[in-house]
C-alpha cells in the first residue's frame, strides 16, 4: 500500500491523505485549506489528482478544516460513498451549508467593493447547490462497527472524543496475503473534558497516522478556565465593554457556553448578558440532543435531571443577521460568541472590524489558529490588521486560554498511546505546525523505538 500525505502536513489546516491499496484510492478526509486568501483559494480549488478518480472517502469528523473541501471534490468528478459516524453525517447537513453560504456571502460582499473599482469579480470555491450533491454521497457507520471499504480493505470507527461523531479509524488491510492494521487519528480528544465521552483506547496498531496540534505543550489545567473567565466578565462588567470570543460553533461554542452556565449558576460572574451569534450553533445544539449516545455521565446526569447544559438566563442565540448586527450599535457590557474559530470568515470579521479599535474590549482566543490566519495574527500581537481588505488598529486586549483545548497535550498523547500494547512498526505525525510534530515524532521514536516520520505535504510512503 502507499500513503500519500497531501493536507494538514507541517500545518494544521486542509485534511487529506491518500491511501492506495488493492487497486483502490480512499481518501481519508477532505478538509478546507486555511490561511492566506489566494493561496487557500488556489489549494482546495486544485487538487493533486484526479478527483473522479478516488473511489472512496473516509471521514474522520465534521470540523470543515477535515470536512470542508468535499463539495469541491463531488463538484470535480467524485462519485463514490463518503463514510462517517451518524453524528459527523448530521453535522456535515448543517457545516458544508453553512460554508458554502459564508463563502457565498463574503465573495458577494468583497465583490461590491471589486466591482467600484474595476477589478474582476471572484467566484465562491462551492455553492450552497454543491454542499447539498455531496452530502447525498454521505453513508452513516456507528462507532464499533466493522464496515467493509473494498476487498482487503476494512474500517472501524471508534469515539475520538473530540467532537460529536468524531472518529478514530482503524483500518485492517490484507494485501498479497499480508495483514496490517492502519490507525487514523483525525482529531484526538482528550480525557475529562465535558460534554463528550472520553477517546477509546486503541490496541494492537502497526502503522499510525497521529495528529500533533500540542505534540510539545502542557495545557492549564482546567480549573484556571473558569477563574480567567469570571476574571475577564468582571472587567467587561466594570468598563462597560464587550468580550469577543471566536469558536467553532461547532464544538468549541458548547464547551465555552458550559463553563459560563457553571460560572452564572455559581453566582461567580454577573448577569452580563451572553449571545451566542451563530444559527450553525444553534442548529448544532439541536443535533447534540439527538446524539446523547455520545455524551459523558455527567452530561447524561444534567440531561436527565432536566437541565440543558447550552441554556442559563442571560443566554440568548442570535440567528437573524439584522439581530447580529444590533449587537455593533448595543453598548456593553456583553459577551459574543460567534465563529469563525480563526477569525477568517463570517459574523465574527464583522464584530472585530467594529469592536478591535476600543482599548476597553476584550477579544478571548479559545482554540489553535493556524499560520496567516486573522487569529494567528492576533495571538501573535500584531498591531494592525487587515478586516474585508481594510486595516484597523488593533485596540482590544488579546487575551488567550489553551485549556480549553479539545486537542491533547504532549503527556495526554502518551497516555492515550500506551494503550496500544503491540510494537509499533511505523508512525506519521500530521496535523501539527513543524516544531509540534517534530516534538511528538521524538518523544515518540524515543518511548516506542518505532520508525516516525513527519511527512512534507506531498510525500508518498510506500509500505
Amino acid at each position: 500500500m502507499k500513503i500519500t500525505f497531501i493536507g494538514a502536513v507541517q500545518t494544521v489546516t486542509g485534511s487529506m491523505h491518500l491511501l492506495e491499496v488493492n487497486d483502490k484510492r480512499i481518501l481519508l478526509d477532505c478538509g478546507l485549506y486555511q490561511g492566506k486568501r489566494k493561496i487557500a483559494y488556489e489549494l482546495n480549488k486544485n487538487f493533486p489528482f484526479d478527483p473522479a478518480e478516488i473511489d472512496i472517502l473516509s471521514l474522520s469528523h465534521a470540523h470543515i478544516d477535515h470536512s470542508g473541501n468535499i463539495p469541491t471534490l463531488v463538484k470535480m468528478g467524485f462519485k463514490g460513498k463518503i463514510f462517517a459516524t451518524s453524528a459527523t453525517v448530521d453535522l456535515c447537513e448543517i457545516m458544508l451549508l453553512d460554508s458554502a453560504h459564508i463563502q457565498e456571502k463574503d465573495v458577494e460582499f468583497v465583490n461590491i467593493k471589486r466591482e467600484k473599482q474595476g477589478k474582476n469579480l471572484f467566484e465562491p470555491l462551492y455553492t450552497q447547490d454543491d454542499a447539498m450533491r455531496a452530502l447525498e454521497h454521505f453513508v452513516p457507520v456507528p462507532y464499533e462497527k466493522k464496515i467493509e471499504l473494498c476487498s482487503g480493505v476494512e474500517i472501524t470507527y471508534h469515539d475520538a472524543g473530540h467532537l460529536l461523531g468524531s472518529a478514530v479509524t482503524t483500518i485492517n488491510i490484507t494485501e498479497n496475503g499480508s495483514k496490517k492494521r492502519l490507525v487514523f487519528t483525525g482529531d484526538l480528544g482528550r480525557k475529562g473534558m465535558p460534554i463528550l465521552k472520553d477517546p477509546t483506547p486503541i490496541h494492537n496498531v502497526d502503522y499510525l497516522i497521529t495528529e500533533s496540534t500540542y505534540g510539545d505543550r502542557i495545557h492549564s489545567p482546567e480549573k484556571d478556565v473558569k477563574a480567567h473567565l469570571a476574571d475577564l466578565i468582571m472587567k467587561i462588567a466594570l468598563n462597560r465593554a464587550k468580550l469577543i470570543i471566536p469558536a467553532f460553533s461547532v464544538g468549541r461554542t458548547q464547551t465555552i457556553v458550559y463553563f459560563l452556565n457553571q460560572l452564572y449558576n455559581e453566582g461567580r460572574i454577573p448577569q452580563v448578558p451572553v449571545f451566542v451569534d451563530s444559527p450553525l450553533s444553534t442548529k448544532a445544539t439541536e443535533i447534540y440532543s439527538r446524539h446523547e449516545d455520545c455524551f459523558d455521565a455527567e452530561a447524561l446526569e444534567m440531561m436527565m435531571n432536566g437541565v440543558s447544559p447550552f441554556t442559563f438566563k442571560t443566554l440568548e442565540y442570535i440567528e437573524d443577521v439584522e439581530e447580529s448586527k444590533k449587537l455593533n450599535r448595543m453598548d456593553g457590557p456583553m459577551v459574543i460568541i460567534t465563529a469563525s474559530g480563526m477569525c477568517e470568515s463570517g459574523r465574527i470579521l464583522h464584530h472585530l472590524a467594529n469592536n478591535i479599535e476600543n482599548r476597553h474590549n476584550i477579544i478571548l482566543i479559545i482554540g489553535f489558529q493556524a499560520e496567516n490566519t486573522l487569529g494567528r495574527k492576533l495571538v501573535d500581537g500584531e498591531k494592525n490588521v487587515r478586516i474585508f481588505g481594510d486595516e484597523y488598529r488593533v485596540m482590544a486586549t488579546v487575551e488567550v486560554i489553551d485549556a480549553l483545548s479539545s486537542h491533547p497535550d504532549k503527556n495526554e498523547f502518551i497516555e492515550y498511546f500506551d494503550n496500544i500494547e503491540t510494537k509499533l512498526e511505523g508512525v506519521f505525525v500530521v496535523h501539527g505546525e513543524v516544531s509540534q510534530s517534530e516534538a511528538l515524532a521524538k518523544t515518540m521514536e524515543s518511548r516506542y523505538n518505532c520508525s516516525t516520520i513527519v511527512p512534507s505535504p506531498g510525500d508518498t510512503i510506500e509500505i
